[in-house]
Formats: C-alpha cells, structure tokens, sequence
C-alpha cells in the first residue's frame, strides 16, 4: 500500500521552539521544519511528518501531551496542534517554497542551497545550506544571536576592510553543532579550521553536507559525540573560539570540560539559554575559573561570552 502521512502543525512559540525540536528528536522524528518569512521572524510554524503506519491516534495523543509538557516551565499555554493525513510526497521539498534570502547581522545572508544569489545582498558573506532536520536554520533567535556575536567579534579584531578576517588563523571548536551554520559563519569570517561535534547523526550529516555545499568540506571536521570527540578533532591544541548553543542545563553539565576544548586566551560564545538562567551559568562558570558575561539578548533569549584572564 502506498505510504501515508501525518503532518502536524503548531505555532512555535519563541521561548518553546528549540525545547520542541529538541524533544521531537528524541521521540525519533526527524521530518521536521520550521516555516517562517524573514520579514515575518516572529510567526513561526513547527511542522513533523509521521508515518501513518506508525502513530496511530492513541500514539499521537500521547504525543500531543509531550509536546504540551514542554510549556509548563514557562507557565504558558502551549499551542493547539493540528493533525492533517496526507499521500507520500517528498516533505523536504514540499517546504523548500518557504524558505527565503535571510539577511542576519551586518554581513551574512543565508541563502538555501537551490536559490540564486539576490543582487542586493551580493555584498554580503554567503551561508550556503540545504536546511533539513538539523536545528540551526538560523531562525530560531539563539541561532540569531551567535551568527551576530561571531561577526562582531571578527568585527572587533579586524582591520574594518571589506573581506573581513578578524578571525584569521582561528581554530574553532562547535558544540552541539547542528545545522553546521555556526562552524560555516566562523569560517567565512577568516578561522582556519572548524571541529564540530553533535550527540545526533543527522546533525553530523547536515553539518557535513552544508560544509560541503558552502565549499568548507576541507576546513570543517564533524564528528558524532559530545565535548570528549572535540579534542582529537582540534589537531593545534584548544580552541581560539568555542561555540555552543544548546540547552542551559547541558551547558552547565558540560562547563567542566570547557578547559580542555578552549585556550585560556580564547573566547566561549554560549547561547541556547534563557536570560534568567544566565546568573546561574554565571556563578557555575566561575567556579571552573571563567569570566562570564550577558553579551546580547533577544527576546527572552540570552548570550553569554566567557573567557580566562
């Protein structure tokens, strides 16, 4: 029999989007998007495809109920969510015609794979990338918030020419690497080398591909594993640049191992966290010996900068 579908649809909630990616991975759904319009960042859909076969309605109001937990935190009401069953179809292009040209900070556009380069952002620094189940497709604003914290920090050591490479000869540890987006931006602003981790396979996968597709294949190294895989990746030594988006309470359950993947002299770019999490992180950070400072904030996101005297 032909394969059927279930496509569920909710309005992903800022402060809930990065918890529903994260969970629906964990439940093995990897068909996953988020719709949004650059010129609309702040009305997002969560979109999941499941296997008819597989999710049958008790399965899919346990499911629901999952989903809904994931609010409690935030004392919200999480959003209705809408089931429609559909004819096979290939759901990675069924989404492509929601993506756009998504110009972020002062010099990056990312641009999907399959579209032209559009003439008024011919100017800027292109991230090339087929977005897929990998989170990290730049809408989310934690994603947001280390793209523009990496371009100022090239920014800040450059020489303010148009090709900026103020991150030149940096090694650069991504953690939790995602999409590969992080890794890529680093790269095009002047790093040398790029060693990317991610406990989950579809995301070494999409990091590789993107890398390749960005035409990085050959200065970015991905592997399947958590901070203990970064260290035979960086073959120089520590970091010059740490980055890692993903959750506050992994964050903090990582920190200790930060020493051996960042330089005493480097920088940590540490986002995923919410801004009233951020004194914690703080004071554990300390603890291992690390300045740590808000450095921006979207919404109620957060992004902390750490680094040793």
């Amino acid at each position: 029999m032909p394969l059927s579908w279930w496509r569920l649809e909710q309005e992903a909630l800022p402060e809930l989007e990065e918890s529903l990616l994260w969970k629906l991975q964990q439940l093995g759904i990897p068909r996953v998007a988020i719709r949004y319009r650059p010129e609309q960042p702040s009305q997002r859909q969560l979109v999941a495809w499941l296997p008819e076969a597989d999710w049958p309605e008790p399965e899919r109001r346990r499911l629901v109920e999952a989903l809904a937990s994931l609010a409690e935190p935030f004392g919200l009401e999480p959003a209705p969510v809408r089931w429609e069953r559909q004819d096979d179809e290939d759901w990675s292009l069924s989404w492509k015609e929601h993506w756009e040209p998504d110009p972020v900070g002062r010099r990056l556009l990312i641009l999907p794979a399959w579209l032209e380069l559009p003439p008024e952002h011919a100017d800027r620094l292109v991230i090339r990338m087929d977005p897929g189940s990998a989170f990290g497709t730049g809408s989310h604003p934690t994603t947001r918030l280390c793209l523009e914290a990496i371009e100022e920090l090239a920014l800040e050591r450059g020489d303010g020419g148009p090709a900026p490479a103020g991150l030149a000869g940096w090694q650069v540890a991504d953690l939790g690497c995602g999409s590969g987006i992080l890794g890529i931006a680093a790269l095009l602003h002047g790093a040398a080398r790029v060693a990317a981790v991610d406990v989950d396979p579809l995301a070494v996968r999409a990091t590789r591909e993107n890398a390749a597709v960005s035409g990085f294949q050959d200065r970015l190294a991905a592997r399947q594993g958590s901070v203990e895989e970064l260290v035979p990746l960086l073959t120089a030594g520590p970091a010059d640049l740490l980055l890692c988006n993903i959750l506050a309470p992994v964050i903090e359950a990582l920190c200790p191992a930060f020493s051996t993947v960042l330089a005493p002299g480097g920088v940590g770019l540490l986002s995923g966290l919410l801004v009233h999490q951020a004194p914690r992180l703080e004071g554990v950070l300390a603890g291992e010996g690390w300045h740590a400072e808000l450095a921006a904030q979207q919404s109620q996101w957060g992004l902390l900068r750490i680094w040793k005297a």
